[in-house]
């Protein structure tokens, strides 16, 4: 099992113009909310550990995981708002987020609740929840708590709207890349911290800490991997855009399924994966990112889809 942990929220988009105002249209969502489903509709046993509101809101999102057959026994319900995502698309479909929400249930998350997060192969972590209290501190001390024997995960998927200073961001990467085995990050992150360095330098250095594998995605233009025998690189899937939103997520739990279907979920073998291994790893992900890229909101692919 894959104990997937951070934020739930709704993405709001606006559906068009009322006599009163505008029509919003609410979609489940949030990074690891999305990879928590993601990993279930692949058929890989999923739970989630995050503050999910006991509002209507937050009972939308607890029936959505349960729906799925995503393990609730580590979620935390609380009397707090859910977090609301404001949606907007730039004309190539990537989208804008404004995040509304303070004192929110996902942000709300305490260290007394770690003694509900159960052993598993795997423990995936991702996003703002990583850089908002106290849930930061919680993740980073479960992080801590597991990585000895547990692989760690984790996608920084960085929100400036949430927290505009890059140093609150590079300052958590110096806090987790010590426990994690295996980090995934966009170029829009890395060009986002570090503008103007090399992919390869970050990758490196990680690697040198003792990160197993590293993976860069660069949208349409496919992918780039690190491990300690060298780089692999596979192109992105063509596919008609509709939005890119969720296809980040719908990476990260393809990339976790291929490995775990493979053997490679483990510290050890994540160190082990052959270069023709992993480049069989990254284009499944890239496969079911560009199926979602195909879709409107994070509607990430089951297992069948993918067959072919």
């Amino acid at each position: 099992m894959i104990v997937v942990s951070g934020e739930a929220l709704m993405d709001v988009y606006e559906a068009g113009s009322t006599p009163t105002g505008s029509a919003l249209d609410a979609r489940m969502g949030g990074s690891p909310f999305n990879v928590a489903i993601g990993l279930a509709r692949l058929g890989t046993p999923a739970a989630f550990f995050g503050g999910i509101s006991t509002g209507i809101l937050g009972d939308r999102l607890a029936r959505g995981l349960a729906d799925e057959g995503v393990d609730l026994g580590p979620t935390v319900r609380l009397d707090a708002p859910t977090t609301l995502a404001l949606v907007g698309l730039r004309p190539n479909g990537v989208p804008d987020y404004a995040f509304y929400g303070h004192g929110a249930a996902d942000r709300s998350l305490g260290l007394d609740t770690l003694d509900r997060v159960p052993e598993a192969a795997a423990y995936h972590f991702g996003s703002y929840s990583m850089v908002v209290e106290p849930t930061a501190s919680t993740l980073v001390a479960l992080a801590r708590r597991e990585s000895r024997r547990a692989v760690i995960s984790w996608d920084p998927n960085v929100r400036p709207t949430v927290e505009p200073d890059p140093e609150i961001w590079r300052g958590l990467f110096a806090r987790m890349v010590p426990h994690c085995h295996l980090i995934k990050v966009s170029d829009e992150d890395l060009a986002h911290l570090w503008p103007g360095v090399d992919p390869a330098v970050p990758a490196g250095r990680w690697l040198a800490a003792g990160v197993r594998l590293v993976v860069v995605t660069r949208g349409g233009e496919g992918v780039s991997a690190w491990t300690a025998t060298g780089r692999v690189d596979r192109p992105a899937k063509p596919v008609v855009v509709v939005d890119t939103v969720g296809a980040g997520d719908t990476f990260q739990a393809a990339l976790l399924t291929a490995l775990a279907d493979r053997g490679h979920l483990s510290i050890d073998e994540l160190g082990r994966i052959g270069r023709d291994t992993l480049a069989e790893i990254l284009g499944f992900a890239c496969a079911a990112a560009a199926l979602t890229c195909t879709r409107r909101g994070a509607d990430l692919p089951r297992r069948a889809e993918l067959a072919g």
